[in-house]
């Protein structure tokens, strides 16, 4: 029947199976199947670093399989419905509800319609209140589990933190859990004791009278009152997938990903990543270097991407990209240089890199105007971007990409004609370079998303601009980015809108989203099938104002819905980042002078400061 159904699709490759370095197992011995869901289409999910750590790490274990499980595009989905398939593993073709994990990762808020449509085509139960010993333990990690309350009714189990030690934990717990023959009440209330575990049924959620949140109090003796991400002390410690599966078609990021630190020195006030994974770790150069030529030889890939927050704050840097250049050149193998800062040593190496593939030059400005980069913390100067913008100029490159975000806190419209004049400035430069020291076809992309206040940053009290704020924004910049040589690219108002609701919403929203799934909504994510309106619909049949979540300021001093969840980094030091920010303060990086956010105090002491 499948083969029949995949003759019919756009892209059968999606579902079959099959790959290269794909791990096959006898379910002979095997006592723990777990499906890894990835809530979006396959080419996005394999691009998915943390997948393939864990893929990798499972797998290692004799007694357990992973298997993948992706969201299937329409055309698919309707011909499974349509001929009574359940959404299945692509190792195996196992259906959903067989495994004894099916375990989502969270990596944006425009998934949670697709986590649903996922279990439904699954045959698992939405709701975690109505499964039984049957079905799945449901679980769920990754940045957006930090604040899972709108969809935590839908998940047994939530991983907050680093997976590696954590995952293994839970694992071999329900493997002695079902050895023994415990239920799975018994196993729900034995894993919550292990920290890092969220179970959201051993909690209730209480409202004031005005509707604000109150807390969060555990209902279960084993619950504990706050829930500590677990964080990878040493990262060489941990064993890295050295043999990946290779895609047989094009996926998003279609290269080796080398991890060389986990955390961030910077401390920009709008980014969640930079708070959540802190402190910093970083793994020796040495071990990058052995697992960037054994993932080279395994998998065939002519890139390999340097992943991290802040590529060039790792300490060893410059002599970790110039040995995998000097290595790997001869093989046509080019490296990657993501998140890279303007100053002149890294731009030599960019130019290096350049040598054996050319792509775009891109820098993350952010905002227009340094008054609001000083706001935001970015730490980035005109004077460095055009420095940066004229060595690339200067160096053959002719495709400039520029990123920013409009609906800043503080923002003006004269920090919305910085953006203008900045891109306006770039472009001079270029035509300051004599014509025969530069290359041909000047490319200026301006990109410019909308802000979304995310919890556990200095901006979690902020309130979103209102949808036609932000629409008149992206239109002041449509009518005064007139240059032919450069480009706008702007992100629907709306998604971000939902976006900011579900990023800091409460228990109360999960009736939302299953309501909006009810009427149609998935892939939220992706522009043509994003349904406004519906959403909407769903909000008002639920009796729920989004402008609550999405627009209000919310006061320093109010109990938010994520507080019992402990990232290290304290309340105390996001509320005074956010004043610094209401003052136009910048604060050092962590390289400079620890700004006491508590991450390494309460932590492991590994903070630069004290090295």
């Amino acid at each position: 029947m499948l083969d029949k159904l995949l003759k019919k699709v756009e892209k059968p490759v999606r579902y079959t199976g099959g790959e290269i370095n794909m791990c096959k197992k006898d379910l002979t011995n095997i006592k723990s199947r777990i499906a890894f869901c990835f809530p979006d289409v396959y080419e996005i999910g394999m691009s998915h670093l943390g997948m393939k750590i864990l893929y990798d790490l499972y797998n290692r274990k004799n007694d357990t399989y992973c298997e993948r499980v992706f969201a299937p595009w329409v055309d698919m989905e309707n011909l499974m419905r349509e001929n009574n398939i359940k959404l299945f593993s692509l190792e195996t073709k196992t259906p959903l509800n067989e495994f004894d994990f099916v375990a989502f990762t969270l990596q944006y808020e425009m998934s949670y319609t697709n986590i649903l449509n996922m279990l439904d085509l699954g045959g698992v139960p939405l709701w975690s209140k109505d499964r039984g010993e049957n079905d799945p333990i449901v679980i769920a990690g990754g940045p957006c589990a930090y604040n899972s309350e709108p969809i935590a009714d839908f998940f047994d189990l939530i991983i907050m933190g680093e997976g590696e030690e954590v995952n293994i934990e839970v694992n071999d717990l329900y493997i002695k859990c079902k050895d023994e023959g415990k239920s799975r009440k018994e196993f729900l209330k034995l894993v919550s004791r292990i920290e890092g575990i969220y179970v959201p049924s051993f909690y209730d959620a209480q409202y004031n009278d005005d509707g604000s949140f109150n807390k969060c109090v555990p209902i279960n003796e084993n619950a504990k009152p706050i829930i500590s991400k677990r964080i990878i002390k040493d990262l060489d410690s941990l064993t890295y997938p050295e043999k990946w599966i290779v895609p047989y078609l094009n996926v998003v990021h279609d290269r080796v990903m080398l991890e060389i630190f986990r955390g961030c020195i910077r401390g920009c006030r709008f980014c969640q990543a930079g708070y959540i994974y802190r402190p910093v770790r970083e793994k020796s150069k040495e071990n990058v270097e052995r697992l960037a030529e054994s993932l080279i030889n395994n998998t065939g890939y002519e890139e390999i991407s340097l992943t991290s927050l802040s590529t060039s704050d790792y300490t060893e840097f410059y002599p970790l990209a110039e040995n995998l250049i000097d290595k790997f050149k001869d093989k046509n193998v080019s490296i990657s240089l993501p998140s890279l800062r303007t100053d002149s040593i890294s731009l030599k190496l960019l130019d290096e890199v350049s040598k054996v593939r050319k792509s775009g030059f891109t820098i993350a400005p952010e905002a227009g105007t340094q008054r609001l980069r000083d706001v935001i913390n970015k730490g980035l100067t005109e004077e460095e971007i055009l420095n940066a913008c004229r060595f690339a100029f200067e160096s053959g490159w002719s495709t400039i990409k520029l990123y920013f975000m409009i609906g800043l806190p503080t923002e003006t419209y004269d920090d919305l004609q910085g953006i203008v004049d900045l891109a306006n400035k770039i472009t001079e430069l270029y035509y300051q370079i004599p014509k025969d020291k530069r290359a041909k076809g000047l490319s200026v992309t301006v990109s410019a998303s909308t802000f979304v206040p995310k919890p556990f940053t200095a901006f979690q009290w902020c309130g979103q601009n209102d949808i036609n704020t932000i629409k008149e924004k992206q239109d002041y910049l449509k009518t005064h980015l007139t240059n032919k040589a450069i480009k706008f690219n702007w992100h629907e108002p709306e998604i971000s809108v939902l976006e900011a609701v579900l990023a800091k919403g409460d228990r109360r929203l999960s009736k939302v989203i299953y309501r909006a799934w009810k009427l149609g909504c998935k892939f939220d994510s992706w522009g043509e099938f994003f349904k406004f309106d519906v959403w909407m619909k769903a909000f008002e049949d639920c009796n729920i104002d989004y402008k609550y979540y999405a627009e209000r300021q919310i006061d320093l001093e109010e109990t938010l819905p994520w507080e019992h969840v402990n990232i290290f980094v304290t309340k105390d030091f996001l509320k005074k980042e956010y004043q610094n920010a209401m003052d136009e303060k910048v604060t050092s990086n962590c390289r400079q002078k620890c700004a006491g956010c508590g991450a390494s105090i309460n932590q492991c002491g590994v903070c630069f400061e004290k090295r």
